[in-house]
């Protein structure tokens, strides 16, 4: 027997679930997600999510309500007599007529180790403070945020380089394997939940513009997990003068060096940037309106001198 599912994501990172569960032989009755937003090249031609058009793909029926305040959106989920919705970065929160619209509920998953970084950002924001350790989990979902009750849990290292981008991509596949073992666990009535302690939440707000700009008064290592963390997007970035005008020059990827100088100065001829305590390089950076580079294209292109205020 397989189950009946309402899947419910938006991004890239749900498309593997979705792929995993229409493979297992569940009956994927419909999938919810965000409504077509203005893209491409000049921002006029809506584009469909990444689970909308993996969805058509499946020959899923697709609904993209703005939200679950309308009664006969609510009437139309019940009408699928599902046996379970499993939610993937859908990006709503779910009124309790959703939750409770399915005859086992509604299964999440999230990419942190709950109750540590409940909420919109936990990839980024494990890396940003420093984490060595971060997972998936599958929960069931509840009136709060992140709050409901765990079933399986994998827990996933986070190297001392690995950025947002690359965790990113490591949890997504790692959440499609458990979210399709807690899927079969939950038909064969075998899917145990156990409650979230009360101690250690930490809340992953969203990441906000006004954070991006990098701080060189922090310590090396902080700046670093600063940068990886918005790596790839939205970017950790610093200003410097280009051909006399102050320009934005992200940095993708960075390193720690044993160094010392003023804050927010360079060191040498290659980019090595001091710190609060110590220093960091860049790797890879990227100037607005080009194509990100490594640290000696970048250099050849736009050479800076030692003694340069970088902020």
């Amino acid at each position: 027997m397989s189950l009946r599912i309402i899947f419910m994501g938006t991004p890239e990172f749900s498309v593997p679930t979705l792929a995993a569960l229409a493979g297992a032989g569940h009956e994927i009755v419909a999938v919810y997600t965000q409504p077509p937003r203005p893209g491409g090249r000049r921002g006029l031609d809506l584009q469909k999510s990444p689970v909308h058009q993996a969805a058509e793909l499946l020959g899923i029926p697709v609904l993209t309500p703005v939200n679950f305040k309308d009664e006969a959106d609510r009437q139309t989920f019940r009408e699928f007599d599902a046996d379970v919705a499993v939610v993937v970065a859908y990006g709503l929160l779910l009124p309790e007529a959703i939750l409770t619209g399915t005859r086992l509920g509604c299964y999440n998953g999230h990419a942190s180790l709950l109750p540590r970084w409940r909420g919109a950002a936990p990839i980024q924001r494990a890396i940003m403070a420093g984490d060595h350790e971060t997972g998936m989990m599958v929960m069931k979902m509840d009136k709060g945020l992140d709050t409901g009750p765990v079933a399986l849990t994998k827990a996933v290292q986070i190297g001392e380089a690995m950025t947002a981008g690359e965790l990113h991509d490591k949890l997504m596949q790692v959440g499609a394997t458990l979210m399709k073992e807690a899927i079969g666990k939950l038909e064969a009535d075998d899917l145990p939940l156990t409650a979230q302690p009360e101690e250690g939440v930490v809340y992953a707000q969203k990441i906000s513009k006004t954070e991006t700009r990098i701080d060189f008064s922090k310590t090396a290592r902080e700046v670093h997990d600063h940068i990886r963390g918005l790596s790839p997007f939205p970017g950790a970035w610093f200003e410097l003068e280009i051909a006399g005008k102050p320009e934005r020059v992200k940095v993708l990827n960075s390193e720690c060096m044993d160094a010392e100088g003023p804050a927010g100065t360079v060191l040498d001829d290659t980019l090595t940037i001091a710190c609060g305590e110590g220093a960091v390089r860049p790797t890879r950076l990227q100037r607005a309106g080009g194509k990100a580079l490594d640290l000696a294209d970048f250099l050849r292109g736009t050479p800076v001198v030692a003694g340069t205020r970088v902020g």
